[in-house]
């Protein structure tokens, strides 16, 4: 491991010269850990792919359902630059998008790189990507994320409804891990000047750094109804059970919990605030917001073309 990073510090410092400078038209790599995603993986591909994506690098931890099929489908297509079968039964979420960040830098030539999770769709203004990344001379940009709320009576690219910051989830009988929580930034980063990525793509090691904030925003559909909901904690608590490390997926591992002593059905409600629905839209918590709509009719009529 040693031997790893000094050997990431060394590429690093060949890179010193290259890593803070504007590039013009600039390589972009997308890296996608997935399990058992078959029902957001097409979607997010395409979505990504017209937002100016050139290639992916994905890692499948064992996955049990179409997910497999989805991801050699578009392999063939010449979109998926490498699909990485890892079958591990822990957890080492860091290692794994390690691993497919340095493929994208030395492998694939990557300038930028974007580590996502197939329920993440990076929405650019411009409608490209590229176009902030080739006008900043940063070298890590953070990215705001949304959270979608749930409408489990239509597909999830149809959902108009997102969420805001909750200050006191006690007055609304929320979950201490709700859907209302303040998120954290997450970063695109270029891959010169790598070193390491942090525990859910949130924060990245460069050298040299230079950090800028971004226009570009996340949709996050982390939560797309009752049963993908528990069963996504079931599966995310048993992999982190037998993780080495004590850090990371703290809101798993309370669900994990709440899921032994019987309780994570009752919980999910509290989650998405369903008992206060009526109040956290009049609050403003909840509001219309039609951007990845919009992006996806254009996308279906263009299919009917």
């Amino acid at each position: 491991m040693m031997l790893y990073m000094l050997k990431k510090i060394g590429y690093a410092l060949c890179d010193v010269f290259h890593t803070l400078r504007k590039t013009s038209d600039p390589r972009l790599v997308m890296t996608l850990l997935v399990k058992n995603e078959e029902a957001m993986l097409e979607e997010n591909l395409l979505f990504h792919k017209a937002m100016g994506v050139d290639g992916f690098i994905v890692t499948d931890n064992n996955s049990t359902d179409r997910t497999m099929d989805i991801l050699e489908q578009y392999r063939q297509k010449g979109w998926i630059l490498e699909i990485i079968r890892e079958t591990a039964e822990n957890y080492e979420q860091k290692s794994w998008v390690d691993r497919m960040i340095w493929k994208a830098k030395t492998v694939y030539h990557a300038d930028w790189i974007i580590n996502a999770d197939a329920d993440e769709l990076w929405y650019a203004p411009s409608g490209n990507l590229k176009d902030e990344l080739s006008a900043t001379s940063a070298n890590v940009l953070n990215c705001r994320i949304n959270s979608v709320y749930p409408e489990e009576e239509k597909p999830f690219w149809e959902w108009t409804r997102v969420v805001r910051y909750v200050p006191d989830p006690e007055k609304y009988d929320l979950s201490v891990y709700s859907l209302f929580e303040r998120q954290n930034w997450k970063v695109i980063h270029r891959a010169d000047g790598y070193i390491q990525i942090s525990m859910g793509n949130h924060k990245v090691k460069m050298f040299p750094q230079r950090v800028a904030e971004s226009s570009v925003r996340i949709y996050h559909y982390n939560v797309r109804g009752r049963k993908q909901f528990i069963e996504k904690m079931i599966n995310g608590g048993k992999q982190l059970e037998q993780h080495k490390g004590r850090h990371g997926g703290r809101h798993w591992r309370y669900f994990y919990r709440l899921y032994k002593e019987g309780k994570l059905n009752e919980e999910y409600d509290r989650v998405i605030g369903i008992r206060a629905f009526d109040r956290l839209v009049l609050d403003n918590y909840i509001y219309e917001d039609y951007t990845i709509v919009d992006i996806f009719d254009k996308l279906n009529k263009n299919k009917e073309i």
